[in-house]
């Protein structure tokens, strides 16, 4: 695999150094992406709440018809 150098790095516009972020990220399979202790204990969290969050949400229905009201 050829790597790219530094300078070829900050001779790509923003935009396609944006695009290959992108491709990388696309690129790694998720279940082989390493947590940190932090970021599994606060998974957890979030996982153990999302049902009692989910409780009081707001409909997609609701959320659009409070918006519209609010900015017609």
């Amino acid at each position: 695999m050829e790597l790219l150098s530094p300078d070829e790095i900050v001779r790509l516009s923003a935009s396609e150094r944006l695009a290959l972020i992108a491709q990388l990220w696309d690129s790694l399979e998720q279940e082989k992406l390493p947590l940190t202790h932090a970021q599994e204990t606060e998974l957890e969290h979030r996982l153990s709440t999302l049902e009692e969050d989910r409780s009081e949400g707001v409909t997609w229905a609701a959320l659009k018809a409070e918006l519209e009201q609010r900015c017609p």
